[in-house]
């Protein structure tokens, strides 16, 4: 079925006028229509036309879906599309310059991240048809990549990408205790290596020094908990030989999104390739990974309880995630709800 623009204006007029909202004709760019999901995009000209659309609550999108008979919608700002896409060209110069002067035995699943890159420029808007053309690529025999993998949705993503990519990853868990990866990770992280058909390992870790420093109030956790994580992978990519470490980190886009550091390619891949965390949870649950919901790990937790002032760190992470366009604002309130 094919939706007019003009037709969907009328209907949110007048769903807008049938629960008293302001009389406003909101302006919209594009319609884009999903048959086989029943789903639709509406692309709006800008964040305040967005908010006109979806009304207050949520009330005039929600209606409209009900008047349309159809199982989803989601609205985009135009604004925030030409901004995907520009990270997505700082990062394909990065790429296209690494493919150029680097000596790489075999590039072929960066020639394939190159492809889905260009793909993503043409089609921003939708990372799983973008990610479909991939499908059954053949894999070398060796492990090519290292993907980090917490059992969340990032690096979740992260490692289905890679497989579909055709970098043949093992998958590599560092483990610093329960209060930091609490065990119903542990069964994700196994459960999704398993339906992949990709190896994992556990990396076990000693943070007793920072668990203790940071139940004391001396610093917020994270930062020095991140920096362990990434170097216990690094160093078993370095053990292991292999050519490509993947982390499924949101925030260093652009060029900053792929590194060469001791001869290893460090990619980003979320922040690669640009894509919203309603992307990343699309795409993780086709796998059975879900979002867990709250903010951080127990141990996080804990310090918000017993040092208040340190919320104030997590919320600034809230807030760069938000400002990158990789979080909804709605998404980034109920984050820092959970948090505070």
């Amino acid at each position: 079925m094919k939706y007019k623009k003009e037709d969907i204006i009328r209907h949110i007029c007048k769903i807008r006028e049938e629960i008293g909202h302001q009389e406003v004709k909101p302006s919209i760019e594009d319609i884009i229509f999903d048959e086989e999901d029943q789903s639709m995009l509406i692309i709006a000209s800008d964040r305040p036309e967005k908010s006109i659309i979806i009304g207050k609550g949520g009330w005039v999108v929600g209606k409209l879906k009900e008047k349309l008979n159809i199982n989803s919608i989601h609205i985009e700002a135009y604004p925030d599309i030409l901004l995907r896409e520009y990270k997505a060209k700082l990062t394909l110069n990065k790429l296209e310059n690494i493919l150029d002067s680097q000596e790489l035995d075999y590039k072929e699943p960066l020639e394939n991240l190159k492809v889905l890159l260009k793909e993503r420029i043409k089609k921003i808007y939708n990372f799983e048809d973008n990610l479909n053309k991939f499908k059954d690529i053949e894999e070398p025999q060796e492990n090519l990549a290292v993907v980090a993998l917490s059992g969340g949705v990032d690096s979740s993503f992260s490692l289905i990408v890679a497989k579909t990519l055709g970098f043949n990853p093992i998958a590599v868990t560092v483990n610093p205790g329960s209060i930091i990866l609490p065990k119903y990770f542990h069964k994700s992280v196994e459960e999704l290596s398993n339906k992949l058909n990709v190896d994992h390992i556990y990396i076990e870790v000693n943070m007793d020094d920072v668990i203790k420093d940071s139940l004391e109030g001396r610093f917020h956790p994270c930062g020095r908990c991140s920096k362990l994580i990434k170097k216990s992978v690094l160093d078993y990519a370095k053990e292991l030989g292999v050519k490509y470490l993947i982390y499924g980190d949101t925030l260093s886009t652009g060029s900053q999104s792929i590194v060469i550091e001791d001869g290893i390619v460090k990619i980003n891949l979320p922040a690669m390739l640009s894509v919203t965390k309603g992307e990343i949870k699309n795409i993780a649950s086709k796998y059975g990974i879900l979002s867990k919901g709250g903010y951080g790990c127990p141990l996080i937790n804990e310090v918000h309880k017993k040092y208040p002032h340190m919320r104030k760190f997590s919320i600034q992470r809230v807030l760069r995630e938000t400002r990158a366009g990789v979080l909804e604002p709605g998404e980034a309130l109920e984050m820092i709800m959970k948090s505070i």
